[in-house]
């Protein structure tokens, strides 16, 4: 896969990648499947989350979706033969972008949402930073109804997100929400015009990359993962050390003077 959307043999990719400055766009390219999850968009999906995690130059990652829906979920006849196995869904030099391998990601990913957004799709993005959905999204968690649970990552983020009980309405029934709903509950954080979503997730990620320091950045989701995996009073006793080696650094520097010279600043990440 490429930056072009195609793969080396000229076919579509399953996944589309496209560098805008500091920002890597990445797009389900399914449209015709409703962006369903086959092996092949998984494999590609994962290179582009070891991309975004160990390119220097990649400030921030957008997740979207080609066509009118985000992702009808996984694409059952050809990813149940994977079922507990996760490792035959991440190829060598990718991530799992359920996250759920025990990374502790350091670069931001925002999360574009529009149409249907089920199971897969509900847990791909709650494993993101942020996450904007169009006006006409549609949520569904419905393993339940299939026989199964949601095995992504749904019954810890889900919960923690939006609260036990919100959840569990939603996951013990394996009904449908809307969008207007999803922000209530705090799945995400932004409701947007149907059409503007992809939009408005790149000009967050443009800003971040452009305006926050990548090292301050990169600090920022450290402490807080730190927190989540093993306590506020771990991260707590972080701050110190943490941002005594930020002062440090040039960007620190350049903060500090572009605050004095009432001027944007220019991070370098160093």
């Amino acid at each position: 896969m490429n930056d072009n959307g195609n793969n080396t043999g000229g076919e579509a990719s399953a996944v589309t990648t496209e560098l805008r400055g500091h920002v890597l766009l990445v797009g389900l390219n399914r449209p015709a499947k409703r962006n369903a999850f086959n092996l092949a968009m998984m494999h590609e999906l994962a290179q582009a989350y070891g991309r975004i995690e160990r390119d220097d130059e990649i400030r921030a990652g957008v997740i979207y979706a080609h066509g009118d829906h985000f992702t009808g979920g996984l694409d059952l006849a050809e990813v149940a033969g994977i079922f507990g196995k996760p490792e035959q869904a991440i190829p060598e030099g990718g991530l799992d972008p359920w996250r759920n391998d025990g990374t502790r990601w350091t670069t931001p990913v925002i999360v574009a949402t529009q149409g249907l957004c089920y199971t897969a799709g509900v847990e791909l993005a709650l494993a993101a930073d942020i996450r904007v959905a169009s006006a006409d999204t549609r949520f569904l968690q419905f393993e339940v109804q299939r026989g199964i649970f949601p095995f992504g990552g749904a019954t810890t983020r889900f919960v923690r997100e939006a609260g036990w009980g919100n959840a569990m309405r939603w996951i013990l029934t394996g009904e449908e929400f809307g969008a207007e709903e999803a922000l209530r509950m705090g799945v995400v954080q932004e409701v947007v015009a149907a059409g503007t979503q992809l939009d408005r997730a790149i000009e967050l990620a443009q800003f971040i990359a452009e305006r926050a320091a990548p090292l301050a950045v990169r600090g920022a989701l450290a402490s807080a993962h730190r927190a989540l995996d093993e306590g506020h009073d771990a991260s707590v006793a972080h701050y110190t050390e943490d941002i005594a080696t930020l002062l440090g650094s040039e960007d620190a520097q350049e903060g500090v003077r572009s605050f004095i010279e009432r001027r944007q600043a220019k991070f370098t990440g160093r």
